[in-house]
């Protein structure tokens, strides 16, 4: 009896292909961020308080939602205080420095297993690795705004081990859905093969 994911390949390659890709993807996306709540946990402690109760904001905005004053920013985290007025960590510089940090290592990492393994590209790595790093600024940015508007809210009523899974699903949902297709344009199959076929017929 044969192989029958080796069957389902020779009669339909291009799902085949498909199928392999969104699981590898998947499977390489699903480790690094949890590598990426271990550090959005972990590392703001290790900074300490001194820099949890550091503001740095880019473009701030004060706001009020469901009862919690906070200021929005672009990039940065709000300052967390306990009902005492306290500095807490899981908030200012440490925690945005953690964020930033994690995302990053999590896409080194993620780079060249996505790029050797699940695309198998011989493109040009340089070439490949700077509009990584683009749209890694770029969802770092969004993904930044978009929790700014919830977290403050969240830290005034569950741990951070809490909102950390919360930070850690829509970055990483939101960095899943648009990596894939960004991996699809940088990431061209079988290119050093044509250049290699290219060159032999000259």
């Amino acid at each position: 009896m044969g192989n029958p994911w080796k069957t389902f390949g020779h009669k339909y390659p291009k799902a085949a292909k498909w199928i392999y890709q969104i699981f590898m993807f998947w499977l390489f996306s699903i480790s690094v961020t949890v590598l990426q709540y271990l550090i959005f946990t972990f590392l703001p402690g290790w900074f300490g308080i001194g820099l949890a109760g550091k503001e740095w904001y880019l473009f701030p905005t004060a706001m009020r939602l469901f009862g919690v004053d906070f200021t929005w920013t672009l990039l940065g985290t709000d300052v967390i205080r306990n009902a005492a007025g306290e500095v807490m960590i899981g908030g200012g510089l440490g925690y945005f420095l953690a964020y930033e940090i994690g995302t990053f290592l999590a896409q080194c990492i993620n780079f060249p297993l996505q790029r050797n393994i699940t695309y198998k590209s011989r493109g040009n790595p340089a070439y490949q690795f700077m509009w990584y790093f683009i749209a890694w600024a770029a969802i770092s940015v969004i993904c930044n705004g978009v929790n700014n508007l919830w977290m403050p809210i969240a830290a005034a009523y569950v741990s951070p081990a809490v909102y950390n899974l919360l930070v850690t699903f829509i970055t990483g949902g939101v960095s899943m859905t648009i990596f894939f297709f960004v991996f699809k344009i940088i990431f061209p199959e079988g290119e050093a093969k044509k250049k290699d076929s290219i060159i032999m017929e000259g």
